[in-house]
């Protein structure tokens, strides 16, 4: 049976929404990150870079969230145009990159730099803070003429999207203010959140406890890179 190894962040959840999605059954494997489970021989094995989402199915594993995304879609041929509909999967690879290499990892700086860096902090928070709303900005811009992402094609681009629209108003730090500036994020974070398949999503997060303090032995597992502003 397909092992989905996961938590509680915007990547695992799109994986969590894609496996609902397609009624796959699977063995949930937690992995808390703050207790430093990513580190342990066992899941170094399926994602040597110690981040989760990972999967294993038999003797294959894949790693990378939106890899994972593409991999399943194509394996079952659904929520992906096909190789032969050149056009569309062209806009979908697109799209789907542009989350990966953009709105996840400039979307992680703003958290971090927002929400845990220390003092001093401006130069950085405003340079993830500017590119986090920039990609959000093409992305919105995008919308603003089409339904999904693809058009009037749900994908797993517009479920790539959705693990990180959940958080957009604690990842940007706006609030209510986020809606009125992304209101075309907002009604495809609507669209899916409407699907059964996102409810049964966060039902199945709901499930699981994962460790929430940033003490110490968090901070050490999480950002490792620190350990040298230690060293003489």
């Amino acid at each position: 049976m397909l092992k989905f190894f996961f938590n509680a962040a915007p990547n695992p959840m799109k994986i969590a929404l894609l496996l609902e999605e397609l009624g796959l059954p699977f063995e949930a494997v937690p992995v808390d990150t703050r207790k430093g489970e990513q580190f342990t021989p066992e899941f170094l094995a399926v994602n040597p870079n110690a981040k989760v989402p990972a999967i294993s199915d038999g003797d294959v594993t894949v790693f990378d969230s939106n890899a994972i995304l593409l991999f399943l879609a194509d394996r079952e041929q659904k929520f992906v145009p096909g190789i032969g509909q050149a056009k569309e999967r062209g806009l979908l690879l697109s799209w789907l990159l542009f989350i990966a290499s953009g709105i996840g990892p400039f979307s992680g700086q703003s958290v971090h730099f927002r929400h845990v860096a220390p003092e001093p902090k401006e130069y950085p928070l405003n340079r993830y803070d500017f590119e986090a709303h920039r990609h959000w900005t093409v992305l919105e811009k995008h919308l603003s003429q089409n339904t999904y992402i693809l058009g009037d094609t749900y994908s797993i681009a517009d479920m790539a999207l959705w693990g990180w629209a959940r958080l957009l108003p604690y990842v940007l730090g706006t609030g209510d203010a986020t809606w009125t500036q992304y209101p075309h994020i907002k009604r495809l974070l609507d669209l899916v959140n409407a699907r059964p398949a996102a409810q049964r999503a966060e039902a199945f997060k709901a499930k699981y406890t994962f460790k929430t303090e940033m003490d110490a032995d968090a901070k050490k597992f999480m950002f490792p890179q620190n350990e040298r502003l230690t060293r003489p």
